[in-house]
């Protein structure tokens, strides 16, 4: 029997706009060392935004996913690479067929340590493109976790709408095993 490390990191967190939380969500989730994900509302001007209100492109929030990770286990950097295949970096207010100010693209850091981090994948995601990303790069300013039945709305509803294909949350889902495999 192998006896589990003593020597464990605390959770940490990272705030992932990736267009309609419900498939960003269900994506990170697929990801071993990702302990809990939430969805809600981030960097908004309005206090507890209503799904509806959000939807109106009045309140500037984006539909995010609150990600909390164990950094033993998964690191910033490969979540972040993970996200950046999730995304179309280079669309404003939109992804897939989602259009709005809340399907904009960005990630929210709540602990300035994050940022060279942060910066590097930015910049080697940069390095794949000829015109700038559309992808926020700022600190958090505010989260409002979304409505319960946005709560793990792909598991509570397998059959429901996703911008995300099938085969991403298979690759996450590998990337996990493949993890876990190193380890």
């Amino acid at each position: 029997m192998t006896k589990e490390p003593t020597h464990t990191h605390t959770l940490r967190e990272i705030y992932l706009a990736g267009g309609c939380f419900w498939g960003t969500e269900h994506y990170f989730k697929q990801i071993s060392g990702v302990k809990q994900t939430q969805v809600g509302y981030a960097n908004g001007i309005t206090e507890d935004p209503t799904y509806e209100e959000v939807c109106t492109d009045k309140t500037q929030f984006a539909e995010t996913v609150r990600v909390v990770y164990n950094p033993d286990e998964v690191s910033l950097q490969f979540l972040l690479a993970l996200y950046f295949k999730a995304i179309d970096p280079l669309s404003v207010n939109q992804q897939g067929h989602d259009k709005g100010t809340q399907y904009r693209t960005g990630i929210y850091y709540t602990d300035t340590a994050d940022l060279p981090t942060i910066d590097e994948a930015y910049a080697r995601e940069q390095q794949k493109h000829n015109q700038p990303l559309a992808v926020e790069k700022q600190p958090l300013e505010n989260f409002y976790p979304a409505e319960e039945y946005h709560q793990d709305y792909l598991d509570k509803n397998p059959t429901g709408y996703c911008h995300l294909p099938q085969a991403l949350f298979d690759y996450a889902r590998q990337a996990k095993e493949e993890m876990r495999n190193r380890s």
